[in-house]
């Protein structure tokens, strides 16, 4: 590039007036700037000030990189005589675009935030060159530890899930969320599942919110269940349909175990490669195999009466979740279903029987409105993920909000979706 030959790049600071623009020796761009505020608010009494009572030292801040260099801005603060207050006290002019106690604008601190952003706090102070605990301090400034209810739009349905904070330690937390029409929202992670730590969050909801919530999707925990009806009496409780089919997918698993077993023992080595793979093609949509597959899951029913007549009342309780429209056709339709496993004698569907008559009245609201929890149950794929990405995180405020700043922090602070 021809030397000389440059480009003006607006600095996006408003009320101030650039004085001068130079580069120190490591290539970092410096830019003194002044403000043209001519007044301040008194710190003691309020008043305006007009006054000029001189500058406080120096400030360097730093500020959006240009061209990859790094910004540093300087100014001189204004200081301002208050003739009202006793010993007429001065003032110093604070400005919108940067916290006097802190060391960077407020523009580079939404970029840092943005950089954070499904990222780690070490990656960010390696790429941008800024301390961790600066870093830590940020986040804290423009991530709140609880829900921001001015920043929620209004919403109907929740959901309550729960994760570990640490694999194989049962340390459980519960997991609260929202859709919205703005799309998930966090609202709350609570130190335990416990009834009564979930009871109290919930009745301690905003009496504008708690109205409006219609329908609470959760699994088959009590704890849970049991505060909703408790801090929620008129919301309808929906056992999501996949924490369901998860059970009496298990029953079906169970019995090809042992009907494989039994058939590699039965039929001729010759024929057991056939057998290699059952389970996938078992667990998988009948619409999903291919032509091979489909032949084969045919061989392997054919062989295994047992696993045929399973493998069958399977799809039939998955087409009634699918296709029933209403509560009372869902009711019809599985109490029809539980007849045909109790007349086909197999016995890998009891637990899940048993099961069906604790839980039947929620499992059967999910015919009302086809409410799931799908959108918790991503938002436990996320959660899993940023504890790998942390190398796991122990406090529940800081989890709360790197996930909240993880599901949200696009949709709040980038510049290209206000």
């Amino acid at each position: 590039m021809a030397k000389g030959v440059s480009i003006t790049i607006p600095l996006d600071i408003p009320e101030v007036r650039i004085l001068r623009v130079g580069q120190t020796s490591d290539g970092e761009y410096l830019i003194a700037v002044e403000s043209t505020r001519t007044t301040t608010a008194c710190r003691r009494c309020g008043c305006l000030l007009t006054e000029a009572a001189g500058h406080d030292a120096a400030r360097r801040v730093r500020h959006l990189a240009i061209l990859g260099r790094p910004v540093y801005i300087e100014i001189r603060p204004k200081r301002f005589r208050c003739p009202h207050c006793p010993g007429q006290p001065s003032t110093t002019q604070r400005l919108d675009w940067y916290d006097p106690e802190a060391l960077h604008t407020n523009a580079y601190e939404r970029h840092l935030i943005l950089t954070l952003i499904n990222s780690t706090i070490s990656d960010v102070v390696a790429k941008e060159d800024v301390s961790y605990d600066a870093l830590l301090g940020i986040l804290d400034r423009w991530v709140t530890t609880t829900v921001d209810w001015a920043k929620v739009a209004p919403f109907s349905v929740i959901g309550i899930d729960e994760i570990a904070l640490t694999k194989g330690h049962r340390n459980f937390v519960a997991v609260i969320t929202a859709q919205t029409a703005h799309g998930l929202h966090v609202l709350a992670i609570l130190p335990d599942r416990l009834k009564a730590t979930v009871s109290a969050w919930l009745s301690a909801l905003p009496d504008a919110r708690k109205a409006r919530i219609t329908t609470v999707c959760t699994d088959m925990w009590e704890g849970y269940t049991n505060a909703v009806r408790e801090a929620l009496p008129e919301a309808t409780i929906v056992i999501d349909r996949f924490h369901v089919a998860r059970q009496y997918r298990s029953a079906v698993d169970a019995i090809r175990k042992t009907e494989i077993r039994r058939l590699k023992h039965a039929l001729p080595e010759a024929q057991h490669e056939q057998l290699n793979g059952a389970m996938w093609l078992v667990r998988k949509k009948p619409e999903e195999l291919d032509a091979e597959e489909r032949t084969r899951l045919a061989w392997i029913l054919e062989q295994s009466p047992a696993l045929n007549q399973a493998y069958t009342l399977q799809g039939e309780l998955t087409q009634i979740f699918d296709t029933a429209r209403s509560k009372a056709d869902g009711l019809r339709r599985i109490g029809y279903w539980r007849l045909r496993v109790v007349k086909s004698g197999l016995c890998c569907f009891d637990r899940f029987l048993t099961l069906l008559d604790s839980w039947l009245d929620p499992i059967a609201n999910y015919f009302i409105d086809h409410h799931t929890s799908s959108f918790v149950e991503g938002l436990n794929n996320k959660l899993k993920v940023l504890k790998r990405r942390c190398y796991g995180v122990r406090k529940v405020e800081r989890l709360f909000q790197r996930l909240t700043l993880d599901v949200s922090g696009y949709r709040w602070f980038s510049p290209w979706r206000t």
